[in-house]
């Protein structure tokens, strides 16, 4: 049975470059997860993760190891649309590689996944890997708990409009103000507008900020909207659903994010105001579709 979450424990660390929704929204994309779990899916869970160890305390881990030698493999992964030569130059902090989209936000936004996913890989083909990982009896405990840590940061990443963007690296080119301070759009979308729509970073502002939009799912403004959030949800056709919930989160690069050339102007007033129904319906569709997938991974287990 789902369970109202009450309290959480979470890794609030920092990255060095913008991160999908940053800790906070991570670690509500994970307890919302955990919340929809059912019985056999909070023992697979914790049978992988070990006991006691929730979703969302590991749910910002992919981007801690994307900064060490072992993991930078890995950084593709946190998006579609930025090629392998664009993460070799971010990997040494200069942000100069391609600057132009495959798509034209505003007029146009699409994702392709042959034009759009580089041979390094990326979020789409990421999540069908590590879907594949999580549940082959012949990978050692330590390579399904890692994939399965990895599954459940991919789901948040991926429902961040910039990570399904390569505009100005996804957004990280494009210099913004926040409360006067010089920012980009990206870390603003990531960091900035989530952390003042939750009210900020703690632990007990997160799982207030989690059971509001579990709320709005179970009873409120996505009570209709939820079943076809999880449409796509054969774990089977991983990619076929990772690349639906890709364009699903581009789409409002054209609707909104990029909709207006936002250089240089201050986010924190009317646009962080247009900005939030969107933060707040995406965190709720990253956190019940990863449920909804764990629960069909526990199934298959």
């Amino acid at each position: 049975m789902p369970y109202i979450v009450s309290s959480a424990l979470f890794l609030l660390a920092a990255s060095p470059l913008a991160t999908a929704w940053g800790t906070v929204g991570h670690a509500t994309v994970g307890t919302i997860a955990q919340h929809y779990l059912t019985p056999a899916a909070q023992s697979y869970v914790s049978g992988l993760l070990g006991s006691g160890v929730t979703m969302a305390s590991v749910a910002s881990w992919a981007d801690d190891y994307r900064y060490t030698t072992a993991g930078k493999f890995s950084a593709p992964f946190h998006y579609i649309g930025i090629s392998w030569r664009t993460w070799e130059k971010m990997w040494r902090w200069f942000l100069i590689a391609r600057t132009d989209a495959e798509d034209s936000p505003p007029s146009s936004c699409s994702v392709d996944l042959n034009r759009d996913c580089g041979t390094g890989g990326c979020v789409v083909s990421a999540i069908a890997n590590y879907t594949q990982i999580v549940n082959d009896g012949r990978r050692t405990l330590t390579n399904r708990k890692q994939a399965l840590e990895f599954l459940i940061h991919f789901f948040g990443d991926i429902t961040q409009p910039l990570h399904d963007e390569a505009e100005k690296v996804g957004g990280n080119q494009i210099p913004v103000l926040w409360n006067g301070e010089d920012t980009n759009l990206h870390a603003c979308w990531d960091t900035q507008m989530v952390e003042k729509d939750a009210g900020g970073n703690s632990a007990s502002v997160i799982t207030a900020f989690s059971n509001k939009l579990i709320t709005a799912i179970d009873s409120g403004a996505y009570s209709s909207q939820k079943a076809s959030w999880v449409s796509c949800n054969n774990i089977k056709t991983a990619s076929t659903c990772a690349l639906q919930w890709a364009a699903d989160a581009n789409k409002i690069n054209c609707q909104y994010v990029l909709k207006v050339d936002e250089t240089n102007k201050e986010l924190s007033g009317s646009y962080y105001t247009g900005a939030k129904p969107y933060i707040e319906l995406q965190l709720a569709k990253g956190g019940y579709r990863l449920g909804a997938w764990v629960n069909a991974l526990a199934a298959a287990a």
